[in-house]
């Protein structure tokens, strides 16, 4: 039987674990700000009158939605549920559908397709205990959940993250003139009634970092805009750096807080060429300095992303998307992500997309390992309780109050 009222309370996180100072204990339980996710998908991933073989190809589609790196089949040989994400799915995930904690893959797939997704989204995503979402709409939005949706479905608010790189193609689709696309660009950044409280950049996938991020002119973007008119035969697809860095200029010059995404992605992104160190051009740029840049993900370059926000004021990093791939081993992660950036400078997420699962994980392995790394801080009395406290509720949820607020955050 699935858990009556899943949103009433977060699956217990702290189960197995040492045992933490009350208050502390008590900290690790409060609504999270997710400052960067998607949405899930609208599914069905499995009609319930499908048959066998249907359920079995659904499962396979299943099973590649939680492989970051590969848009391959899943080879014959193996399962994506042997994973470290696989086994926190099976961990955390089967004890709200009514199965046992650790339950065999088939029998967790079963049971999540006797529900159907939309009944497993609404499960999950209140057990996630995330107050407010920051979603981006950027991508497959015909294939996940509308903010209104993901609201709905969790209990939460959601506000909008705009994809740059979205901007840029749906103008070329509408035909804007090459000399009217720049003044076009800022102008949709500048509509008050799309209610964005950031941008973000998928320039890591498309271009790479250690390309020339200073400003173009407006007759240089022109130009490189007529020549991607030209070269585009089908739907287009930004990968100029010259108009990647055009966005993320215009982005600024609104005072609109950045979002790039850094380092682990699919296989379309050159891992080698996204270390954030190499954006270290555009960080010096004083027009740059005056917004928040929040470094997205980061790992393996999270040591170079906490140097980043403690060398540069206005940047901001998060480990989302490591975290639930890394699994139980992200208490490691989480454990480096505080080693050397100052904590007003880090954020919570989940990147979670698709799979209602991983908007669940992300929130209960981030606890977790918080619960590890701190309380055995403050056990060995190196961290005072009240110290530990303050710095979750920070990376929890106060840092994206102060960052995304003159945005209007409360009221997206």
């Amino acid at each position: 039987m699935i858990a009556s009222n899943p949103g009433d309370a977060l699956p217990d996180v702290l189960a197995g674990l040492p045992a933490l100072p009350d208050e502390l204990a008590d900290a690790l339980r409060r609504p999270l700000i997710d400052h960067h996710v998607h949405g899930c998908y609208l599914g069905p991933l499995v009609a319930l009158d499908e048959g066998e073989g249907a359920i079995r190809h659904r499962r396979a589609r299943f099973e590649e939605s939680i492989n970051e790196g590969s848009t391959d089949p899943v080879p014959a040989f193996m399962t994506q549920f042997d994973s470290q994400l696989g086994f926190g799915i099976r961990r955390w995930c089967a004890p709200l559908l009514g199965l046992p904690a650790h339950c065999p893959a088939d029998d967790y797939w079963r049971r999540r397709s006797q529900l159907g997704d939309e009944a497993v989204a609404r499960v999950f995503l209140p057990a996630a205990g995330v107050s407010r979402w920051l979603m981006d709409t950027g991508y497959a939005a015909d294939q996940l959940t509308s903010p209104a949706a993901l609201a709905h479905w969790s209990g939460g608010s959601v506000a909008e993250v705009v994809r740059l790189e979205s901007v840029a193609e749906s103008l070329l689709t509408q035909g804007v003139s090459p000399l009217r696309y720049a003044d076009e660009f800022r102008a949709r950044l500048a509509d008050p009634g799309q209610k964005v409280v950031a941008v973000k950049s998928i320039a890591a996938y498309r271009c790479g970092f250690d390309v020339d991020w200073s400003a173009p002119s407006d007759a240089d973007v022109a130009r490189e805009v007529a020549a991607w008119a030209r070269s585009t035969g089908g739907p287009p697809r930004l990968t100029s750096p010259r108009l990647a860095s055009f966005g993320i200029h215009a982005a600024a010059e609104a005072g609109l807080p950045i979002q790039l995404h850094v380092g682990l992605g699919d296989r379309d992104l050159d891992l080698h060429r996204v270390d954030p160190l190499l954006l270290l051009p555009l960080l010096r740029q004083p027009a740059i300095g005056r917004v928040p840049v929040m470094l997205l993900h980061c790992y393996p370059f999270h040591r170079q992303a906490g140097y980043l926000a403690q060398a540069f004021g206005n940047v901001h990093f998060d480990v989302g998307l490591g975290v639930n791939y890394l699994g139980v081993r992200s208490v490691e992660l989480i454990a480096e992500s505080l080693e050397l950036a100052p904590f007003a400078k880090q954020l919570y997420s989940s990147d979670a997309f698709g799979p209602p699962e991983l908007h669940l994980l992300g929130s209960v392995l981030w606890r977790r390992g918080m619960a590890l790394v701190l309380g055995r801080w403050v056990r060995e009395g190196d961290w005072s309780v009240a110290d530990a406290v303050r710095v979750l509720r920070m990376i929890g949820s106060e840092n994206a109050e102060r960052v995304y607020r003159p945005l209007e955050l409360d009221g997206a």
